[in-house]
């Protein structure tokens, strides 16, 4: 009978923030949630082996997650150290298949070398203009 009892463990973007964090701090706590929701990202983005409800709790971690992960990073002031930190954020839109949201901030990347990184881990993220072929367009004049 002490499995019916048994409390339900809170995930780490549940927990409020007792006070404001510093950059540095932020971009830890990213880091945390990123780490702690890959599990739930990797299985919204392979739903195959789970029943319908079980999906769908997972996508109510991975959206709470991306969520909480994506406010925290708003509050970072330091540009470079915000960039990092969406880095973070677009590798878990991305295990989840959510290629529209991670799309999405990945263009609020400014640092060209953050940019680079991300291209050579998740190349579909680049734009389909930029995968144009820039020869094709000089043989048809």
């Amino acid at each position: 009978m002490w499995l019916f009892n048994k409390a339900k463990l809170k995930d780490i973007w549940d927990d409020p923030v007792a006070q404001p964090l510093g950059d540095i701090e932020a971009a830890h706590r990213i880091r945390a949630i990123c780490r702690d929701a890959a599990g739930c990202a990797e299985a919204v983005g392979s739903p195959g082996k789970r029943s319908p409800k079980q999906q769908q709790i997972e996508r109510d971690r991975y959206e709470r997650a991306a969520k909480a992960a994506m406010e925290t990073a708003m509050k970072i002031s330091d540009a470079l150290v915000r960039d990092s930190a969406v880095r973070e954020i677009v590798g878990l839109c991305l295990k989840a298949n959510n290629i529209k949201t991670g799309r999405a901030l990945f263009r609020a990347i400014h640092a060209g070398s953050i940019k680079a990184e991300v291209l050579r881990e998740h190349p579909m993220l680049e734009e389909e203009g930029a995968c144009a072929d820039p020869a094709g367009s000089a043989r048809q004049a």
